[in-house]
């Protein structure tokens, strides 16, 4: 069963993408809080995928991200945002791809899939 760490500092949307995923196969480690020791938590869930909320101005998120390439630079990390501009920048700090809030169920499904099935945790 692939794994993802989700995070996302609103509950409902994270109750939401927590459900959708696991009804799809996916095991999920949900995560509210904005200052959660990532590393922690993908040494003991051990994810194929991380996404993280990625807020307006971004910087919780991009340290987070720094911090978890640095540990695991083959671990795929996407971007979820409502940030209108998310898809112009989210390659240059380092996410495979995005996901933009709202979201489609479907695409939501395809963009994991399209980077959970290629992951190396090392």
């Amino acid at each position: 069963m692939k794994k993802i760490l989700l995070h996302d500092t609103e509950k409902d949307i994270l109750d939401v993408m927590t459900i959708a995923l696991e009804l799809e196969g996916f095991s999920v480690y949900p995560l509210s809080d904005c200052t959660s020791d990532y590393l922690y938590h993908i040494e003991q869930f051990r994810p194929h995928l991380v996404v993280l909320d990625y807020k307006l101005d971004g910087e919780i998120c991009l340290a987070a991200l720094k911090k978890i390439k640095k540990h695991y630079p083959h671990l795929p990390v996407i971007a979820l945002s409502c940030n209108v501009n998310i898809q112009d920048s989210y390659s240059q700090h380092g996410f495979v791809d995005y996901i933009r809030k709202p979201f489609d169920i479907d695409l939501l499904y395809s963009i994991i899939r399209r980077h959970i099935n290629h992951e190396t945790l090392s």
